[in-house]
C-alpha cells in the first residue's frame, strides 16, 4: 500500500481491501496547513493506514516549511505519540 498525494484535491490517500483511505488538509494562512480529517474503511482498520497517512502528510509539510494545525483527533493523538514532530504542531 503506497501512499498517494493529490495536491489538486488535497488529500493523502491509500487504496486498501476495503476501499480508499484519505487525509485530507486545507491550507490554512501563511506557512500553515489544518489536518481536519482521516478516514479508513472498516476492512482496513487496525493495519497502520492512518498512520502511513499522518506520516506522509507530516513529511510533506517539513518539506514545504509548513506547519500543521491537527484538527483532527486521530492526526492530534498521532503527534502526541511521536514528539519528535513537535515543533511542527501549532497549539
Amino acid at each position: 500500500m503506497s501512499v498517494e498525494h493529490d495536491l489538486v484535491s488535497r488529500r493523502f490517500t491509500v487504496a486498501g481491501s476495503g476501499g480508499t483511505a484519505v487525509l485530507a488538509y486545507a491550507p490554512a494562512g501563511s506557512g500553515l496547513v489544518e489536518l481536519y480529517s482521516t478516514f479508513v474503511p472498516p476492512a482496513d482498520r487496525g493495519r497502520g493506514v492512518a498512520a502511513r497517512l499522518v506520516e506522509a502528510a507530516v513529511h510533506y509539510a517539513r518539506a514545504e516549511g509548513l506547519r500543521i494545525i491537527p484538527s483532527c483527533w486521530y492526526v492530534a493523538q498521532w503527534l502526541r505519540h511521536h514528539p519528535e514532530h513537535a515543533a511542527l504542531v501549532v497549539h
